[in-house]
């Protein structure tokens, strides 16, 4: 099914059903209606992010938001553009580099420069994808 507003997202996000629940993760939606929630709904950011729909145009926004949160639900994306996981790369949160160091789509050369991050937990983890990529 499609969400047809901003209203409807929130309320099936909000809602205590399940099956409404679950929609809002996996329902896609009109880009407008994506960039409505983004523009006047900051508190649903997030759940916009967690949507396995949501166009990469929205994540590209999303992936510069000022809230951390909303930032690594876009990290925590299965699909995401390798121009999305650079920015997420140069995120001032370890915890946010550190999960574009384990994403499996994180190139060669993202991976490089975060071998010399600031943080030993990103480090470490660059380390051992790069020492598994080996092994393979």
């Amino acid at each position: 099914m499609t969400i047809r507003s901003a209203a409807e997202f929130i309320s099936l996000r909000d809602s205590e059903d399940p099956e409404l629940y679950r929609r809002a993760a996996h329902d896609d939606a009109p880009v407008d209606v994506w960039r409505d929630l983004v523009d006047h709904y900051a508190g649903y950011r997030k759940w916009v992010a967690h949507n396995k729909t949501v166009p990469a145009d929205i994540l590209r926004v999303l992936a510069n938001d000022e809230d951390q949160e909303v930032r690594f639900f876009v990290a925590m994306k299965r699909r995401l553009p390798l121009e999305i996981l650079d920015t997420l790369s140069r995120d001032t949160d370890d915890g946010i580099r550190l999960r574009v160091a384990r994403h499996k789509a994180t190139s060669q050369e993202i991976l490089s420069r975060l071998a010399t991050d600031p943080s030993k937990s990103v480090r470490d983890a660059v380390h051992d994808r790069l020492e598994n990529h080996d092994r393979n």
